[in-house]
């Protein structure tokens, strides 16, 4: 009977210890930086945002060359003007200023949308691909590493298995 309870309990520990080393979880890792970087619709969203800024600046160039092209021509015309012709011509200096600076903020709001539309697609489409692979090999967690922070070098680094899903 002595040696039925001590096998039981062997029995029971054996088990505990096993159970707790299946339920150990399985982690990876993946930079997802360096992943989203070799995306080729990264490339092509990236080159869409700078031909949009460049639209943005040379159009705000524009609306600086004009504003100070009249303002210089009003200072040569101010002292053959009247006191309220030259206020009034202030008054529209500043309604210039304030429609290129709010022109301005319009084009940063609109290329920051369009950041936002257009990587938002790519982002979402490298997440199921790093959840496919990782749940294909069994992976629970998969810790980003594109932070910089040292994680556990023991665990897997998916990159290259989630580029081959992406087929780069």
């Amino acid at each position: 009977m002595k040696n039925f309870k001590s096998l039981f309990v062997a029995l029971m520990l054996f088990l505990g210890a096993t159970s707790f080393v299946n339920a150990q979880s399985k982690i990876a890792h993946i930079d997802t930086q360096a992943l989203l970087t070799s995306m080729p619709e990264m490339k092509t969203a990236q080159g869409q945002l700078e031909k949009l800024q460049k639209t943005y600046d040379v159009e705000i160039k524009t609306l600086m060359k004009e504003f100070e092209t009249k303002l210089k021509q009003w200072e040569v015309e101010a002292e053959t003007k009247t006191d309220e012709e030259n206020a009034k011509r202030g008054q529209e200096a500043q309604g210039m200023q304030n429609n290129i600076a709010a022109y301005r903020e319009q084009a940063i709001k609109d290329l920051r949308q369009k950041e936002v539309d257009v990587f938002n697609p790519i982002r979402d489409k490298a997440q199921t691909a790093i959840q496919k692979v990782a749940r294909t090999q069994g992976y629970q967690y998969v810790l980003d590493s594109s932070s910089g922070t040292t994680i556990l070098a023991e665990g897997k680094d998916l990159l290259v298995d989630v580029k081959k899903e992406l087929g780069i």
